[in-house]
């Protein structure tokens, strides 16, 4: 029989003979190994473990501590929960159950929809499913064969799966006992493979293949991991992200809101604001004296767009305008009929300021800033508070400088990028390159210097950090005008953000014409580095209300110090320390109202305010306060002016001290 040469992730190879199983490979190596097994990978294909292998490749034996693992518990988990749904409620139709991230879902046809009552019984049920043990095993079916019988049980809805089928793929049918289902597969041996770590979340309406037209079916959302250290991990994170969720920090803290009227911009009120124009500014004394500061118009002309190329690559995401005069008046030949776009980013104003007048070499790098407010076109269903809107503040730059400052330039920006996230106390990071996409503008040797370039600067960034800096590779994920480095960050609670960018461009300075006079007096096109460090800043503002739970650091708090009174008779004396607290220049305000002090606690403990001074007779006589940290219950009596003096350096942005 013919042989077959399968190479083990040590890299060492066998050879076997052609058809033999994932579960015999297993076997020949260990029994152990074969009691383990769940599936294979061939060449990063997952299969089921019975299934034959037919030609040379590089195998994987999947086991539950690999990743590989995940998708297959949850995949399973959703066959159970669909199983265990027909059981309990014979009649019930199943649709599609997909693995999406940190779960699965199924959708199922029911006259009376599911309630989140019901997810504790059909737990019950899966988890008696799952003792069974039933083995998954695989057939294939013809279409009249598959059609007929899901026909026969009323499954209009599979009937209709069979036939969005291609005719040239094969139509298989995995059973777990007495009960099957259509699917490609692959699967792990037995439902007992599933274990015990899932858990039902939640319920929701659903179109039919996302279509308003089609009838609405009721989606059964789930998690599953591979143990129960990991599934309470992640349920604990959930309830984390729920505590921290930004918008109800926001109502609670009175930072902002949105409203109809205005779908994807934020309404800011006078808190909110106030952290966003610190955040604005931290950022501004972080550029000075390396960035001018520059604003472009936020309207231009569509022609402009269509030179830079974004009315061809991004119109859909654009907002276009006229004048209200020439949209009334449409036959006014004087009127101006033209098209604007409101900008979606800054980058084509900043290339025509750089052209504007001559600029030799010995000006290069030519670092131009600024905080632009953008618009971009989401779909209403994709808007998420601060996190996904479509009008946005960018903290971005463009750097135009030679090809021999690339390198330098590159891991400026990396050094500034790193060191703003320290300051907001984000210490786990990673840096990604991503590179030229399939479908991308520029020749290849313009793609190979830059890639060069950033791969030096990559393994740069890795060499400094000493390893603490993720580093890796995006294959065919760059920008359509050049590659670039893409920053994550890691919150307080373990979720990654990408946040920061770095793009080589040597797409826009072509299109526009932009030169600089060299030193033989030739004109020679500048390479142009797109950078963003918090990208949005209402998405990163969005971030840190999560990453701090509202907690903010002293000098980020809208609210820093609230004075409160314990009794009237204190109330001239807390007047007093408010004045001398703004003075310090905190930003402080006074509580005299006739209430309790322990509700005025509250109250200023549920808005997050960092400090509350507490002030009674004895304080006013004494000249101290009594701070209370929100978080605490606990408070510390100091005299008044250590105390301001101790705020003040708190206070201090992380910027600014010696």
């Amino acid at each position: 029989m013919a042989q077959i040469s399968l190479t083990f992730p040590d890299g060492n190879s066998r050879e076997f003979e052609t058809g033999i199983t994932g579960l015999e490979v297993a076997e020949s190596i260990a029994k152990s190994l074969a009691k383990k097994s769940l599936a294979y990978a061939i060449d990063g294909e997952l299969r089921d473990l019975s299934d034959p292998i037919d030609a040379s490749g590089a195998i994987e034996l999947v086991t539950r501590s690999d990743e590989h693992a995940l998708e297959l518990i949850r995949h399973d988990c959703a066959h159970v929960l669909a199983e265990a749904v027909q059981e309990l409620w014979p009649g019930t139709q199943v649709t599609i159950g997909p693995v999406i991230e940190n779960g699965f879902y199924y959708d199922f046809a029911r006259n009376e929809p599911f309630t989140p009552e019901d997810l504790p019984v059909i737990e019950k049920k899966m988890r008696q499913i799952i003792a069974r043990n039933d083995k998954f095993t695989k057939d294939e079916w013809t279409r009249d064969q598959a059609k007929e019988y899901f026909a026969s049980k009323g499954e209009s809805y599979k009937v209709e799966l069979v036939d969005a089928i291609p005719e040239d793929q094969s139509l298989k049918i995995y059973k777990q006992g007495e009960w099957l289902d259509l699917c490609r597969g692959p699967h792990m041996r037995s439902t007992g493979d599933v274990g015990s770590a899932f858990k039902l979340m939640s319920v929701a309406g659903a179109y039919w293949r996302g279509d308003s037209n089609n009838a609405m079916l009721t989606r059964i959302y789930g998690t599953a991991w591979r143990d129960e250290k990991e599934l309470k991990q992640y349920l604990f994170m959930r309830e984390e992200a729920e505590k921290r969720d930004h918008r109800k920090l926001g109502r609670e803290m009175d930072l902002f809101h949105f409203q109809e009227e205005g779908p994807g911009v934020v309404f800011w009120h006078s808190k909110g604001w106030r952290i966003f124009q610190s955040l604005v500014n931290y950022m501004r004394r972080r550029l000075d004296g390396t960035y001018e500061e520059v604003n472009a118009p936020q309207i231009l002309d569509k022609s402009l767009w269509e030179t830079s190329g974004h009315w061809g690559w991004y119109n859909e995401n654009m907002f276009a305008v006229k004048s209200a005069h020439a949209l009334v008046n449409e036959d006014d030949e004087e009127a101006d009929h033209r098209v604007f776009a409101i900008k979606p980013m800054n980058c084509p104003g900043h290339v025509q300021i750089f052209k504007h007048g001559l600029r030799s070499y010995r000006e290069m790098p030519v670092r131009l800033a600024e905080f632009g407010n953008v618009h971009r076109y989401e779909p209403s269903g994709a808007l998420h508070g601060l996190m996904r809107v479509r009008g946005f503040t960018q903290d971005d730059a463009h750097v135009f400088c030679t090809e021999e400052q690339m390198h330098a330039e590159c891991m400026r920006i990396n050094d500034l990028i790193l060191s703003v996230y320290k300051d907001f106390g984000f210490e786990e990071m990673s840096v990604l390159l991503s590179t030229r996409p399939e479908k991308r503008v520029g020749d290849d040797a313009s793609w190979d210097h830059a890639e060069a370039v950033m791969m030096e600067v990559l393994k740069e960034i890795e060499e400094k950090s000493g390893g603490k800096i993720k580093t890796g590779i995006n294959e065919g994920e760059g920008a359509f005008y050049g590659p670039k480095f893409e920053y994550t960050l890691k919150d307080a609670i373990g979720r990654t953000w990408q946040c920061g960018t770095t793009q080589v461009d040597f797409n826009l300075p072509e299109r526009f014409g932009a030169f600089y006079i060299d030193s033989d007096s030739e004109k020679k096109q500048p390479v142009m580095i797109h950078r963003a460090i918090c990208g949005s800043m209402e998405r990163f503002l969005g971030i840190l209300i999560e990453n701090y739970a509202g907690h903010f650091p002293l000098w980020l708090a809208p609210q820093q110090v609230v004075v409160a009174t314990i009794t009237s008779e204190a109330n001239d004396y807390a007047e007093e320390v408010v004045a001398k607290l703004k003075k310090a220049g905190l930003q402080a305000k006074v509580d005299i109202r006739n209430e309790k002090i322990n509700y005025k606690v509250r109250e200023h403990s549920l808005a997050k305010v960092p400090v509350i001074m507490v002030c009674g007779m004895r304080e006013a006589e004494e000249n101290s306060v009594n701070i209370r940290r929100l978080g605490s219950k606990d408070q510390t009596p100091m005299p008044l002016d250590e105390a301001i003096a101790a705020l003040v350096e708190e206070a201090t942005p992380p910027d600014m001290k010696g």
